[in-house]
């Protein structure tokens, strides 16, 4: 006898529907699945098993084959242990119910219970998408799955509730989606405490502004890793577009607290040992590496030089092109990744050049090959250098109240309002976006902004890139002040955010 059960599978961060067929045949008793199936599919077999058993279901004592078709896409994760249970039911008449218009997903423990799985979310999109009208879910996925529109969602906790539904003995909950979409209040750190350093506070609300890569060099202690992870909290919020999109890449990467959409933007700080497929993705299972992770967010590399070269370097390509493309044998996947860029690092091993108190104990061979580790495409690909310098006393006893990261927040939102409305149909959201055939239509220079423009290029000898950077940042600047033009001081506080490279790298 055959059946047939509709399930969802992954490519990347999206699903896609896949037939779980069974047939039962005379011969000798045996487990087939084919279709390409990973180790975790395989193993199915005996969890299915067990919980027919375990349910008080007969489990066939015939020739099992099941296969899951498309049968030329690979097929991981334990999502299909219940809909290949299903289908082993329906096979062997143990359930007469139409299960036309549904899909299902769901690992399955050896008692029955239903547990929960990666990447409900897109593989629930998919399963609209593909026309499916209802889907069951474990009941822990089931939050996170109905924020997708037009389909019913139901929660299933284990098999025998299940098949109640399914016959009509009973009735499963229907997961409802929240009715609107509503920003979460930040629960980042907050700007107000920190003391002096007006500099790079100003700095990271350009960058924020403007979604710029920005670099913090200072001693220790100056309060480089305080500033960037408050970064955060000048955001502006994000869109439900935005959120959904975030949501489904951690969903498959098994990272979501649980809630329905992430409401707020990701914040990841990797340590410095992490190898480079961990960085942009990858693996022998492919997974969303710390740059997907960090979509629509900030990735902050604390450190920098300690990172690995190959690292490093890993992080050209997702900079410029804003997705990583995985190649396999199998697949060829692509995981999306807008991220700003926040890195932190000393000026030399010791830390202390250029210190105004501390002698550098560090030799000019020791300091210059501790800054070669950064290399210039990657500077070239950072918009803002910033030196964060030593705070003085009289700053950290003073007890006015610093600005606080709501009232920048205002700001970064208004400058964010301007560029949306400048930039509409473009698909573009941030200045640091601009492509290049953009790049003249949006930044109109006044005379002597051009001049100043000219001049820096050649004094500070900035390649192509640096210059469509420096161009992107002075339009910020400007944006935040209201301005239409770019005027000279845009590109001057803009220049100033790109000289910092020169001193410590021709210096060092």
């Amino acid at each position: 006898m055959f059946a047939q059960v509709m399930s969802m599978g992954l490519m990347g961060v999206d699903g896609f529907l896949v037939k779980v067929e069974a047939d039962l045949s005379q011969g000798l008793p045996g487990f087939d699945v084919v279709g390409l199936p990973g180790a975790a599919v395989r193993e199915s077999r005996d969890r299915v098993r067990s919980s027919m058993k375990n349910c008080g279901f007969d489990y066939p004592v015939s020739r099992i084959t099941v296969n899951l078709a498309p049968a030329d896409v690979r097929k991981e994760g334990s999502v299909y242990d219940l809909p290949l249970l299903l289908a082993l039911l329906r096979a062997g008449g143990q359930l007469n119910a139409s299960l036309d218009g549904c899909a299902f997903l769901g690992e399955l423990s050896l008692t029955g219970d239903i547990r929960p799985v990666k990447g409900a979310l897109p593989m629930v999109i998919a399963a609209r998408d593909g026309g499916m009208r209802r889907v069951f879910v474990p009941a822990a996925n089931a939050v996170e799955a109905a924020v997708t529109d037009g389909i019913e969602v139901y929660a299933a906790g284990n098999v025998p509730q299940l098949l109640d539904h399914l016959t009509g003995r009973g009735e499963l909950p229907r997961a409802v989606a929240p009715k609107a979409y509503a920003h979460a209040a930040s629960t980042a750190e907050d700007f107000a405490d920190v003391r002096g350093q007006a500099s790079a506070r100003r700095a990271l609300e350009v960058a924020a502004a403007g979604a710029h890569n920005i670099l913090l060099i200072g001693p220790p202690g100056s309060g480089k890793s305080m500033l960037a992870k408050r970064l955060p909290s000048i955001l502006p919020d994000m869109t439900r577009e935005e959120a959904l999109e975030v949501t489904k890449i951690h969903s498959v990467a098994g990272t979501l607290p649980g809630g329905g959409l992430l409401r707020s933007r990701p914040f990841r700080a990797p340590h410095h040992n992490i190898s480079a497929p961990g960085l942009t993705g990858g693996g022998s299972l492919p997974r969303p590496g710390e740059v997907s992770l960090a979509h629509q967010g900030v990735l902050f590399l604390d450190e920098l030089p300690e990172f690995s070269r190959q690292s490093m370097e890993a992080l050209r390509q997702p900079l410029e092109e804003r997705r990583v493309t995985i190649s396999r044998v199998n697949a060829t996947l692509s995981y999306p990744c807008s991220f700003m860029l926040a890195a932190a690092m000393n000026p030399c091993p010791c830390g202390y050049f250029g210190h105004p108190a501390r002698a550098c104990t560090c030799t000019p061979k020791a300091a210059r090959q501790y800054l070669a580790r950064v290399s210039g495409p990657l500077l070239d690909r950072i918009d803002l250098h910033i030196e964060v310098p030593p705070v003085e006393y009289d700053k950290l006893a003073d007890d006015t109240p610093a600005e606080s990261s709501a009232e920048i927040r205002r700001r970064v939102n208004a400058a964010r309002l301007r560029q949306q409305e400048r930039l509409k149909g473009t698909g573009i959201t941030a200045n640091a976006q601009i492509p290049p055939g953009l790049l003249r239509q949006a930044c109109p220079l006044t005379p002597a902004a051009q001049t100043l423009l000219k001049s820096a290029f050649d004094r500070l000898g900035l390649s192509a890139r640096a210059y469509d950077r420096l161009l992107k940042v002075a339009r910020t600047i400007a944006d935040l002040d209201g301005a239409d033009t770019l005027d000279s001081a845009h590109i001057a506080e803009a220049v100033q955010y790109r000289s910092l490279d020169r001193k410590y790298w021709e210096k060092g």
